[in-house]
């Protein structure tokens, strides 16, 4: 079966229109159940508020939680900001709609992870994300106490912390359920699939641009806006179906992109940059008018 073998692939042209990571500053969220979009499915008391519309929710594993510091200032900032108890299921409920489809389909085809367990304690960087030495198919997330305590630090800090939790723990499932093209794909790919999760969950935080100058595989933001260029050029279903491809196949550049979208990743990312300083200019313009 091919990559696209149900929805013909069109061919951009120049200008289109229309997993162990440290992540920098985290996104900022809204109230759980935690958005996403795309879809967006308005409900009828509040017609800009996104909810959650599958009809039956994906199989979780089994989900732990582990604080190895109750005396950091944090300890009791975390609980008063967060449920984890409901957080992270939403938070994982969010992930695998969007890398996956239905649970009943044939295509929900996750990574064998049996067990999440969420450990907050004193490191260095903000997060990341391992096997145990149980096994591989056994995860754990962790969290940084003194990267929340920074956050609380900030000016705007009382609806920071909560988004900042929230969002650094959706990055992190995702390298938990992302695959990974038998360990040969690059990591500013995989990092910038799990930003693009949280971007399409609306938790990017005020902080994230689009900036074009520099590689594709950059990672994290810069990576994940590409990836939603590719998702808008190409269609819904776009990044579900790319990481399904990285289940099945080990990562050659050369072949990789002209397998699923016609032209190679640099063509690609020329006609995101592309249509990128395009949008500045008619912004700009638009400025200028007012």
């Amino acid at each position: 079966m091919t990559f696209y073998e149900q929805t013909p692939v069109p061919r951009p042209i120049t200008i289109l229109e229309p997993p162990i990571s440290r992540p920098s500053d985290a996104p900022s969220a809204t109230q759980s159940p935690i958005p996403i979009h795309p879809p967006r499915d308005t409900t009828p008391n509040d017609p800009k508020r996104t909810t959650i519309s599958s009809p039956k929710p994906f199989p979780l594993p089994t989900l732990r939680l582990e604080n190895r510091n109750l005396n950091h200032p944090a300890s009791a900032l975390l609980f008063t900001s967060i449920n984890p108890a409901t957080v992270l299921p939403d938070c994982l409920q969010n992930v695998l709609r969007l890398l996956y489809h239905t649970p009943s389909s044939h295509s929900f085809t996750p990574p064998p992870t049996r067990s999440v367990t969420l450990i907050f304690r004193d490191m260095d960087g903000v997060a990341y994300t391992t096997g145990t030495d149980l096994d591989h198919d056994h995860k754990e997330i962790h969290f940084n106490l003194n990267h929340i305590s920074n956050v609380a630090s900030r000016p705007n800090s009382p609806t920071r912390v909560r988004d900042e939790i929230i969002g650094v723990i959706t990055h992190e499932l995702v390298h938990c359920y992302q695959w990974d093209a038998k360990h040969t794909c690059p990591g500013g790919l995989i990092e910038g699939i799990a930003d693009w999760v949280r971007l399409n969950c609306d938790l990017s935080p005020p902080h994230w641009k689009k900036e074009v100058d520099g590689a594709w595989d950059r990672g994290y933001q810069h990576t994940a806006y590409f990836l939603q260029y590719l998702e808008d050029i190409f269609g819904n279903s776009t990044i579900r179906h790319l990481n399904d491809h990285l289940r099945h196949h080990k990562y050659h550049q050369d072949s990789f992109w002209e397998e699923q979208f016609g032209l190679g990743v640099e063509e690609l990312y020329e006609g995101y940059v592309q249509h990128h300083k395009e949008e500045e200019r008619k912004n700009k313009k638009k400025q200028d008018d007012l």
